[in-house]
């Protein structure tokens, strides 16, 4: 006989499913750190100009505390906002252009015939009342050609010449002339364009060398730190220049040379009769000089002189 037993299970704590779970402690979040893999710090970009090239951060006239000319923005036709880049790149191509002296030697034609062309275009553009850009103009076109290619003497009337008459009005400009010494310096100016002697000059260099001496003519200052910079030369540059306007100015005064056609131009009523004024027979333009250096430092030609070269 089977014998029945009973086995009492007691239930274990695994079992006791009745039994509520104690709320466990608060997870506190980890912080993680980005790993940045290690190496040399990043050097700051180098902005700072070198020390030769410092100056151009600047304005010159400020610099100088030249007075600023070009300070009229109310005339949009005056390009105040490119002007002085206007007139820095007009000196280039007078460099890269410019006739060379005596560039007609060994040719048909020479100085003396361009004399008298030029002479009678005078005549011509004072008839038909053109204005004083053209006669630069015409007379810049007929040097380049020229200097490049030989010509006839029959076919000479084709030429032209030029100066760039906007670096006269520039310079008047700065120095802030009036109307007589402005028409001086056209006359002397004008003069230059008979004067074969003087083709190799660059344009700038000549008009600054007409208000220059028109300005010692008629005792209205001296060439000072504003001309200087609005120009781009000294008294002492322009003072060959000058020189061979003094001669020019004697020549047609005391009648050493035929041509006189720009002379009674300027003896009209409409120009100032500016080459009949007494200051050009003093000895500012028969010797010129720079009285700020204290002494002659070279004398224009006597009237012999001149003799010799007509």
């Amino acid at each position: 006989k089977t014998q029945n037993t009973k086995v009492s299970v007691q239930p274990t704590k695994a079992t006791n499913v009745n039994k509520q779970l104690k709320p466990t402690a608060s997870v506190k979040p980890v912080q993680m750190e980005m790993l940045v893999p290690k190496g040399p710090s990043p050097t700051p970009e180098d902005v700072s100009m070198k020390e030769e090239n410092l100056w151009q951060a600047f304005s010159d006239a400020l610099l100088c505390k030249i007075e600023d000319i070009d300070n009229d923005w109310e005339n949009p036709q005056l390009c105040s906002d490119y002007v002085k880049d206007i007139y820095q790149y007009l000196r280039q191509p007078e460099v890269l252009q410019s006739i060379n002296p005596h560039f007609l030697d060994g040719r048909d034609i020479n100085g003396r015939m361009c004399a008298i062309l030029m002479d009678w275009r005078v005549q011509v553009h004072s008839k038909f009342r053109l204005l004083q850009e053209t006669l630069y103009m015409c007379i810049a076109v007929m040097d380049r050609f020229l200097q490049v290619q030989p010509v006839s003497r029959k076919k000479l009337h084709l030429v032209g010449i030029t100066a760039l008459l906007l670096a006269s009005k520039r310079a008047s400009k700065a120095g802030e002339v009036d109307v007589e010494q402005h028409t001086l310096a056209k006359y002397l100016m004008e003069l230059t364009l008979i004067d074969y002697d003087m083709v190799h000059y660059h344009p700038s260099k000549v008009a600054a060398a007409a208000s220059c001496l028109s300005q010692k003519v008629l005792g209205q200052g001296k060439w000072n730190l504003k001309h200087q910079y609005y120009t781009g030369y000294t008294e002492n540059e322009v003072l060959e220049v000058m020189q061979h306007m003094a001669k020019n100015v004697v020549k047609v005064n005391e009648n050493l040379t035929k041509f006189i056609t720009i002379k009674n131009k300027y003896a009209s009523s409409k120009l100032l009769k500016i080459s009949t004024i007494p200051q050009l027979n003093s000895k500012t333009i028969k010797r010129p000089h720079l009285p700020s250096d204290g002494e002659v430092l070279a004398a224009a030609p006597s009237s012999m002189h001149f003799l010799l070269l007509v």
